[in-house]
Order: C-alpha cells, then sequence, then structure tokens
C-alpha cells in the first residue's frame, strides 16, 4: 500500500529520484543509464496535482462572477494559416485533387529542405497545391525582391503564385507533349487515349440501349397488334359502328 502510495502521478518524479539515488533502478537493469530520460522533463513540468480538469487557456482572466463560460472542457481548436489558404486554393482548383499524389514520411523536419524564396519548384517534391500554400505563407509573412521584404497582402500573395503556378503546369504540359511526340517519331506506342476509351464505352452503352429500345418497342407493337385483333373477333352486333370500321381495318 505504500509504495502505491508512493507511486501516485504527483509523486513520480520523487519516487524515481530516490529509486535512481538508492541504485534500485539501475542494479536490477532495467535501464542501461543511471537515471531515465524522462526524469529531467518530469521534473521541469511535473504533472498536475489537482484531480479537477484546469480552466482552458481562453477562459483563463474571466470574470469570476460573470455567468460560467460555455464549452469549459471542450479541446482548444488548432488552426493554423495554411489551412485557409489550402481551402481557398482547392475551391478554386478542384481538379488539382484529383492528380496523384505520393506521401512520405520523413523525419518532420520538411522546412529545412525548402526554401519557398526560390518559387514553386523544389527538389524532391513534385508540383501541387501544397507548394502553392507554402510558397503563399512565405510571400504573405516575408514578401519578395519587388517589395524589398515587405509583406504582401493574402490576395496579392495569391495572385502571384497562382500566375506562377499556371506557368508551370504549361510548361509540364508542353513538355508531355513533346515526349510523346518524339516517342512516336521512333516507333513508341502508347495505346488508347483516355478520350478513345471514354468514347468506346460511350458506344458500347448507347448499342446496348439501342438493343433493348427495340425490344421493348417489338414487344408494345405484339400488346398493341393483340388487343386489335381481339376487337376484331368480337359478334358483329355487340360492336357499334366506330368499332365495325376498326375491325374492317384490322382486317
Amino acid at each position: 500500500m505504500v509504495r502505491g502510495r508512493n507511486l501516485r502521478a504527483a509523486r513520480v518524479h520523487q519516487t524515481a529520484e530516490q529509486f535512481v539515488a538508492s541504485h534500485i533502478i539501475n542494479t536490477k537493469g532495467r535501464l542501461q543509464s543511471p537515471a531515465p530520460p524522462w526524469l529531467s522533463t518530469v521534473g521541469a513540468i511535473p504533472p498536475a496535482e489537482i484531480l479537477t480538469r484546469p480552466y482552458p487557456v481562453q477562459h483563463k482572466g474571466l470574470d469570476p462572477r460573470a455567468r460560467k463560460p460555455h464549452n469549459l472542457f471542450r479541446p482548444t481548436k488548432i488552426v493554423y494559416p495554411e489551412d485557409q489558404l489550402r481551402r481557398d486554393f482547392y475551391r478554386d482548383h478542384p481538379w488539382e485533387l484529383a492528380r496523384p499524389r505520393l506521401v512520405l514520411e520523413l523525419d518532420g523536419k520538411d522546412a529545412r529542405y525548402r526554401d519557398w524564396s526560390k518559387g514553386l519548384r523544389q527538389p524532391g517534391m513534385p508540383l501541387s497545391g501544397e507548394c502553392v500554400v507554402q510558397r503563399q505563407l512565405y510571400l504573405m509573412e516575408n514578401g519578395n525582391s519587388e517589395t524589398n521584404g515587405k509583406r504582401l497582402s493574402k490576395e496579392r500573395a495569391y495572385d502571384i503564385v497562382r500566375k506562377e503556378f499556371y506557368k508551370l503546369r504549361h510548361q509540364e504540359d508542353v513538355e508531355r507533349r513533346i515526349a510523346v511526340e518524339e516517342a512516336r517519331m521512333v516507333g513508341g506506342y502508347f495505346g488508347k487515349s483516355d478520350v478513345q476509351v471514354g468514347m468506346e464505352l460511350e458506344d458500347k452503352e448507347y448499342e446496348s440501349w439501342k438493343h433493348w429500345a427495340s425490344i421493348e418497342i417489338a414487344r408494345l407493337d405484339a400488346e398493341k397488334n393483340q388487343s386489335h385483333t381481339s376487337v376484331a373477333d368480337l359478334p358483329g352486333d355487340e360492336l357499334d359502328g366506330e368499332d365495325n370500321e376498326l375491325a374492317a381495318l384490322v382486317k
């Protein structure tokens, strides 16, 4: 019971220090170093000693006599500047989401390998909407050579980066067409294009619909002829003048 009380969250650091001082942890071979790696961190940032949850940051400094705020224990929403920029770009360019993406997990220090002051082209990173977002954010925070380092507005930075993006996309399309033409000049074969495949599928569905429509028309004509024949077979005294004329036409 005593050891359980000593291992409460508020006394974890104190208990661990006592174990390290008495070589209890190290002598049993649980750790290679004399002290656990988390010991200094817990000492600098100790856990809370109260069982109730503290006020969130956004509710601190309020008048205690005021009415209790709503959503007291709801987690604070984390918002980054790139979120709105990303929504704006993909709202204007939804087809960019259809492009295949290769996502690689690095060491979390991607910003060290990118220099957005040089433009959208970055080594080892294909052109995408994320390049536009990061480049726009850089211009909003640092500006460019034309403004002598003065920050740009959101709209002005977006306009500059958008034109750079269109230019690079057009350059990629030209390079792709030239590569295809060069390959075909030396005998390369790429098969059917997406447009051709789509037209063939559409023609196939159209022919299937025509076959179904012809069957339905034949069935309706047969039902109509059968109904006319049944009317013509009735006795003459049971038919009025119009029915007699119809029966005569059918015969």
